[in-house]
């Protein structure tokens, strides 16, 4: 296997009955052992960490090679090291997450105690998109795992070689009761969101995700879905062009652009967009001087992806946008799928790039007069997954927080909010619903219990039937309250 076109190493049919057969394998061992304790759970997290540090050059080559030419640095970045810290996160604080919660009774029902324990909910469904299919599968996995959970997990069939990768890696650590790796191409995913899952994790397209709701709710499985949508990216006047266009580059330009919650497009004053572009050129120039043989530099996922992008540049320029290349050495890139950044300019709401999530490297520069002018551009669309905002003018960034809605906020920078292991990363509307990452993962594949409990003596027992005077005097006094 060299590229990432779809490869199905099996027929759907022997896919979706293996599939089957070790789902039943995983409810049965979960019925056996219902409630892991934080040692084995720690224990766990500890061989998933030391086996991800073993295989990460062995991923990262799988990866390079599903993109044809994926950068080393970034998966080593973006993915094994977000990865490890994640499960270094979850291998500190699974103790304490586990530990039962007091609640507050009213002195109407005392003397008792409130608790809330936290219990595994089962096995676990975790659906794994291309773009970034490390990260987007350990991730739910840990904290799937801190709950105490068993998972199925299904891959990308656009990723076949660090499919069996992970897959290796995964067979180190865990009996296939525990965690198992589904493959497989249209219908195997279908029949994947069909099984009657404690909880079903999605990551992938706003489309695919209500295909997927809709399978999930015939289970009545809860369901998270990560989805996406046109992340957009404010730079206010009260900032530094230079400095918001150069983050802004590499937040777009990494994974060329491959990334859920990669900005979609900006919004600038209109008298800056010029320098915007001027800045984000040069800054792109120097983080990536060539492109052709830059291994930096990461290729489009496979030739329909790679069309699909083609296709929105053609559509704009068809539509009166003005082009602006970003290739710093001129080469000709037309005979592999490394596509040069395009700024897009002059942008109107028909053309396709203004209404769909581009998921690559183009970016089109929408202009505003003022503030509310641009946070009412964002309001008019559905609520994108992140939303950043560069600026240091404390009241204009609330402003922007108090009146938009986004999955999550980075605030002068990009991308980054999603690697911060003690905030919950999680969509909103169109860009899904849930959350996960450290404690809210292990809350998101938990059930939350709640325990009352009484002693030898129950105050209950004072307004048991046939009530009295007293009784219907104090209810009466607490109603009037």
């Amino acid at each position: 296997m060299t590229n990432s076109d779809p490869i199905t190493m099996t027929s759907p049919t022997t896919a979706i009955n293996r599939m089957q057969s070790l789902f039943e394998q995983q409810q049965g061992a979960y019925k056996n052992a219902p409630m892991p304790s934080g040692s084995e759970r720690v224990q766990q997290l500890k061989h998933l960490k030391s086996a991800l540090i073993q295989y990460q050059d062995k991923l990262a080559q799988a990866i390079s090679l599903d993109f044809s030419g994926r950068s080393k640095n970034e998966t080593l970045l973006a993915e094994v090291l977000t990865s490890v810290e994640g499960i270094k996160d979850a291998i500190k604080h699974t103790r304490q997450w586990m530990r039962p919660s007091k609640r507050h009774v009213s002195l109407l029902f005392a003397p008792a105690s409130n608790k809330v324990m936290y219990q595994p909910v089962g096995v676990v469904g975790i659906m794994v998109p291309w773009n970034y299919p490390i990260f987007l599968a350990l991730g739910p996995l840990t904290a799937a795992l801190a709950a105490g959970n068993r998972a199925l997990i299904k891959l990308s069939e656009f990723t076949p070689n660090v499919n069996s990768v992970l897959k290796e890696m995964l067979a180190t650590v865990f009996a296939e009761e525990q965690v198992a790796i589904i493959e497989g191409e249209e219908s195997v995913a279908i029949a994947f969101s069909q099984l009657p899952f404690n909880h079903l994790l999605f990551t992938g397209s706003t489309q695919v995700g209500r295909l997927v709701m809709s399978a999930a709710a015939k289970n009545l499985t809860p369901v998270t879905l990560e989805l996406g949508g046109k992340s957009p990216a404010i730079i206010s006047r009260y900032t530094s062009i230079t400095e918001a266009a150069r983050r802004i580059c590499y937040g777009k330009s990494l994974n060329a652009g491959q990334t859920c919650v990669a900005p979609d497009y900006v919004l600038v004053g209109k008298e800056q967009a010029a320098e915007f572009v001027t800045a984000y050129k040069f800054a792109f120039k120097s983080m990536y001087p060539t492109l052709a043989n830059n291994d930096d530099y990461t290729a489009i996922i496979n030739k329909q992806q790679y069309r699909r992008l083609l296709d929105l540049i053609d559509d704009a320029q068809q539509q009166g946008a003005n082009i602006s290349e970003c290739n710093p050495a001129q080469e000709d890139l037309s005979t592999g799928r490394k596509l040069a950044p395009i700024l897009v300019q002059n942008i109107t709401e028909t053309m396709q790039l203004a209404q769909e999530e581009i998921f690559g490297p183009i970016l089109p520069i929408v202009t505003y007069e003022t503030m509310e002018e641009a946070i009412s551009y964002i309001n008019d669309k559905p609520k994108p997954l992140a939303l950043y905002y560069f600026g240091h003018n404390q009241k204009e960034a609330d402003k922007v927080l108090q009146n938009t809605h986004a999955g999550g906020v980075s605030i002068n920078d990009t991308l980054v909010h999603l690697a911060q292991d003690d905030l919950p990363f999680g969509g909103v509307g169109d860009s899904g619903m849930g959350r996960y990452h450290g404690r809210d993962g292990f809350l998101t594949f938990s059930h939350a219990k709640s325990v009352h409990k009484k002693g030898r003596f129950s105050s209950g027992s004072l307004v048991y039937p046939p009530y009295k005077k007293g009784i219907i005097r104090l209810l009466k006094t607490l109603f009037v309250r």
